[in-house]
């Protein structure tokens, strides 16, 4: 679900956007696995869980605010 409202919002804001899954990777599982699935902008945590739609595109289309 959250891939595909990452996926939902490519039409409203430009940004590269990389699955990554964590399974096996112990480093990757002990700092996410219970959160997953983890959305990162920029490379900072930006939501866990779940993706907002609307805060995830307000985030990608103002970084710094």
């Amino acid at each position: 679900m959250a891939k595909e409202v990452v996926e939902s919002t490519r039409n409203e804001a430009d940004f590269e956007f990389e699955v990554v899954f964590i399974d096996g990777d112990a480093g990757l599982e002990k700092e996410y696995g219970e959160e997953v699935p983890v959305t990162l902008i920029n490379g900072k945590r930006h939501d866990f869980f779940r993706v907002d739609r609307a805060r995830f595109i307000e985030a990608v289309l103002h970084p710094h605010q």
